[in-house]
């Protein structure tokens, strides 16, 4: 395996976490302004591929990060991995708020899973890991130069 292999996985499933994400935005949407406030099967598969995603793109990524990443080995030995911003962007952020949105994720999951009625918490929840999850996102890198 080498850094580069890696990473082109890392941004092939980022496509598939923004279609999923999108699928997931769609069907929280019609689930919240529906008219029963069910819970539907679109919910519940969009949720379990947009988790599945993000776990095999956490996956590929802390891999990438501990034992392929050169700029994080060098900005840990060289002690500026928090005092410079992309750095600690790259290393340290992006990592931990994708990490958080999978969690938050995982427990939708579970909650659309096992219950028939939306709650307003888990609207909230899934606001939160949506919004984390577009903040933390490497968008230049994907689409910019």
């Amino acid at each position: 395996m080498d850094f580069n292999l890696m990473l082109n996985a890392h941004r092939g499933f980022a496509y598939l976490i923004l279609l999923s994400s999108a699928l997931f935005i769609i069907a929280l949407l019609m689930v919240m302004f529906g008219y029963s406030g069910k819970i539907n099967n679109f919910l519940r598969k969009s949720t379990l591929f947009t988790m599945i995603f993000f776990h095999v793109q956490a996956l590929i990524g802390l891999v990438m990060l501990f034992f392929f990443s050169p700029g994080f080995k060098q900005a840990t030995e060289a002690g500026t991995l928090m005092k410079d911003a992309v750095a600690r962007n790259t290393y340290v952020e992006h990592p931990f708020a994708m990490i958080v949105s999978a969690v938050l994720l995982t427990i939708l999951n579970k909650k659309f899973k096992t219950n028939d009625k939306m709650q307003i918490s888990w609207v909230i929840m899934a606001v939160i890991a949506l919004a984390l999850m577009f903040w933390a996102f490497q968008w230049n890198r994907l689409f910019g130069a």
